[in-house]
């Protein structure tokens, strides 16, 4: 083949790649753009928490470019692309889908529609990241990074933080917190613990079966994923103010309750991401 050919052929597979990655940003971002909760912290969230939000999604955006980008090509200088490229995405797609539904109208201040746009895109370019994962069928180098503990791990926070941005905004969060006596708190950490180590046996996580024993199993997956899941919990909670003038009681009930679909999430990662 040519070279002339092999570059016409590379274009070809990173716009289908960036095609999917349009789509990914979709999958991901529809249930936050969809939420009325979130246009509101758009509106008043502080910016210092903004800016925290998006400079430690980067982080994240890369070690998820590294695991699965959207793109093929490999190496830092490469996922660093892909990391732009998918804010890049996550922006547009954002943009593009808040002005067509009315959230944002063509006379809104710039400083509230930019905190709605970037609350939204870092889930966004999650997706975008994703979509080779999504929807395509070359998935190998993704999954030799998946079987190092540490990848595992990452993603179990990938896939808690997904589901907890998804639910934190809500008023119901809050208020499921409020109702909960501490016996039924403590039988929902058990239960997030219980349903976590049952979802990473049935998906069977890639280190399960190199640790070889069900309770090593447990031990290093199951309470240090529970752990990770708990302190993407207070960070989420703490973004959206959630966490402001409560006592030490309400604050634990309201990580315990977030702790709850973000096991589920992490458990589920390599079904998510």
């Amino acid at each position: 083949m040519t070279t002339h050919a092999l570059e016409a052929a590379r274009e070809t597979h990173y716009r289908r790649d960036l095609g999917r990655a349009f789509g990914g940003a979709l999958l991901f971002g529809l249930p936050l753009l969809m939420t009325m909760e979130m246009w509101r912290y758009g509106l008043t969230l502080d910016p210092v928490r903004l800016a925290v939000f998006l400079l430690s999604g980067l982080p994240l955006l890369l070690g998820l470019a590294v695991f699965a980008g959207f793109s093929r090509s490999q190496g830092l200088v490469h996922a660093l692309v892909d990391v732009f490229a998918a804010l890049a995405v996550g922006f547009v797609t954002t943009g593009f889908l808040l002005v067509l539904i009315g959230v944002i109208d063509g006379e809104a201040p710039l400083r509230p529609a930019t905190g709605q746009i970037v609350l939204q895109a870092v889930p966004a370019a999650m997706g975008a990241l994703l979509a080779r994962r999504q929807f395509g069928a070359d998935r190998n180098d993704a999954e030799k990074a998946e079987s190092r503990y540490s990848g595992e791990l990452f993603l179990m926070v990938a896939g808690a933080l997904f589901l907890s941005l998804n639910i934190a905004p809500t008023e119901e969060t809050r208020l499921i917190a409020y109702r909960l006596a501490p016996w039924p708190a403590v039988g929902l950490m058990l239960l997030s613990v219980g349903l976590m180590h049952a979802i990473v046996y049935l998906v069977g996580f890639a280190g399960q079966e190199e640790q070889g024993h069900p309770l090593t199993a447990f031990v290093h997956f199951t309470l240090a994923g529970y752990g990770l899941v708990l302190l993407t919990g207070v960070y989420v909670l703490w973004l959206f103010g959630a966490l402001d003038g409560h006592g030490v009681f309400e604050t634990a009930k309201t990580i315990v309750v977030l702790g709850f679909p973000g096991a589920i999430g992490a458990a589920a990662a390599r079904l998510l991401v």
